[in-house]
């Protein structure tokens, strides 16, 4: 057995740029490492697709508006991709298999304090520790495969890892969904709570510790801090304007704390030892053309498919296991098609998967707004979730081989590290700002049909006060059976409309994301600077 502090995997972090030692870890470990790595990601991985599902009982059970329930995704999301990259940053410094195991305690402890809130605010909070738990076990997972296994073996290490994670994802929302419907949202949260144990245990018994090369290095304090307050400031000006209005002075503070903190950042990055952020690759045209590609795109996935289950659940009355498992298809393609999608670079070079990849997902984003209120599944929304799916697929693995392509080698892990971060911040973005489109259409549309049927003033007062829970707000008490229905449908039928401008505006960054491909990136691909 490897005794406990001894450091034998005491090599370089491919994430952060160094090149791993060859002296890799001993051979009992390596299973070791690997089941905590894969069991501890899964946690976060589950996490982030369950809590979508569990959305809707979550704002019914604790009576919370559309808004308050956009922060409990957005909490979470918003210091995980702030904190991701000096999250591995700490792991090189303090040691790897300490910060991952920090980071799955910290995420442990609050998904526990999730399940017990008993507002929406509390679990808005407990939300925001669990970001911050998984910013240090994310790349700790990776971090840890990378240190232990030799280059020759870490590429399959690395692959199995994937692999569970694809499953990981498509498992999620569907026991997400049942423990919802069978049990309580809370179980949602207290599922994490073995896997935690379980990965502590493997990580104290059996998983060396180790550090990086760059561990001294400094790290990007400032960064962090100013990536967090740009991002926050502006996720709560979009998301607090449609209630607080946007000259409301709090709005108006957020954003501009948001945008100052945001060009901060920047002038941090320039002059830091150990930036968050190189700038100097993004003068890489491949690199930056491909995080800019990732920016327009993810924003569509991670924003549009916000508001899916909602629709699913709310609006066509759908279980939210049914919901959770609404978007299998698209997981199984990217899964099936993984191996062959990854042969697409060195086949046709990376541009033309990365504009034709794209323009399939924006063909995909445009069907999704096509399915009414009542709409089948299997003829509304699973040729919408196919197309996507297969958009997904023609892009994800080009994608990623653009970004390690466009550096060399010393930088590779750090590259990753931005991509990755890039493509969180795009989805917290995207979802405050989509929001802020659903509330316009949904009160306009809202508005327009209780005038058509002649509603009371009351009943209008009534839903005017309910407008922020969206779809789901509540009926007028006292309504007879056809009354209900009526104003049941009209609610409905809001949302639908706001949720279809959604999809067109999210099949307009992922046509943009398509454009930019065709701009930006090379051919062949290289790490060519902008005019070499």
């Amino acid at each position: 057995m490897t005794q406990i502090g001894k450091p034998p995997c005491d090599n370089a972090l491919i994430l952060h740029g160094a090149k791993a030692d060859e002296a890799a870890c001993p051979e009992a470990s390596k299973p070791w490492v690997l089941a905590a790595a894969i069991v501890g990601s899964s946690m976060a991985f589950i996490d982030g697709t369950v809590v979508n599902v569990a959305l809707p009982a979550i704002q019914r059970d604790l009576g919370a508006t559309a808004f308050q329930a956009q922060w409990v995704v957005e909490s979470y999301a918003l210091l995980l991709a702030a904190l991701l990259l000096v999250g591995g940053a700490l792991g090189d410094h303090f040691g790897r298999r300490r910060m991952f195991a920090l980071g799955v305690g910290l995420f442990a402890i609050a998904s526990v304090a999730c399940g017990l809130a008993a507002s929406v605010q509390q679990l808005i909070a407990a939300r925001a520790v669990q970001g911050i738990g998984g910013a240090l076990l994310v790349p700790g997972s990776l971090a840890l495969i990378s240190a232990s296994f030799p280059e020759k073996e870490r590429g399959k290490a690395i692959g199995t890892w994937s692999g569970f994670s694809g499953i990981t994802a498509a498992v999620g929302p569907v026991l997400g969904g049942f423990l919802v419907d069978h049990f309580s949202w809370t179980w949602a949260f207290y599922i994490n709570v073995p896997m935690a144990l379980l990965v502590l245990w493997i990580a104290w018994r059996h998983v060396p510790e180790s550090r990086g090369s760059a561990a001294s290095g400094g790290l990007d304090v400032y960064g962090a801090l100013l990536a967090t307050a740009g991002l926050g400031g502006i996720v709560y000006a979009f998301i607090e304007a449609p209630t607080q209005h946007w000259r409301s002075p709090a709005v108006l503070s957020a954003l501009a704390i948001g945008i100052a903190a945001s060009a901060g950042f920047l002038a941090v990055e320039r002059r830091a030892r150990t930036p968050m952020l190189p700038l100097e690759l993004l003068r890489i045209r491949n690199f930056s053309g491909a995080n800019l590609l990732t920016l327009l795109l993810y924003a569509a996935l991670g924003g549009g498919l916000y508001f899916f289950p909602l629709n699913l659940i709310q609006v066509q009355g759908y279980s939210a296991t049914v919901a959770g498992a609404a978007l299998l298809p698209f997981i199984l393609i990217m899964f099936a098609l993984s191996g062959w999608a990854g042969q697409l670079v060195d086949r046709f070079g990376p541009r033309l998967p990365l504009v034709v990849g794209p323009a399939i997902a924006a063909a995909g984003f445009a069907l999704f707004a096509l399915p009414g209120v009542g709409a089948s599944y299997w003829s509304g929304f699973l040729p919408a979730v196919v197309v996507l799916g297969f958009g997904m697929t023609v892009t994800v693995a080009p994608l990623t081989t653009t970004v390690m392509n466009a550096v060399g080698p010393e930088q590779a892990g750090v590259a990753s590290g931005v991509n990755n971060a890039v493509s969180r911040a795009a989805a917290v973005l995207a979802i405050a700002v989509f929001g802020v489109v659903m509330a316009r259409v949904f009160d306009a549309v809202l508005a327009e049909r209780l005038h058509d049927m002649g509603a009371s003033a009351e009943v209008t007062a009534f839903l005017e006060a309910e407008r922020s829970k969206l779809a789901g707000a509540a009926l007028p008490p006292g309504a007879d059976a056809a009354a209900a229905a009526v104003l049941k449908r009209a609610v409905a039928e809001s949302f639908v409309a706001g949720f279809r401008w959604v999809m067109l505006i999210c099949a307009g960054l992922a046509a943009l994301s398509a454009a930019s491909a065709w701009l930006m990136i090379d051919r062949r691909g290289g790490a060519k600077p902008d005019g070499g």
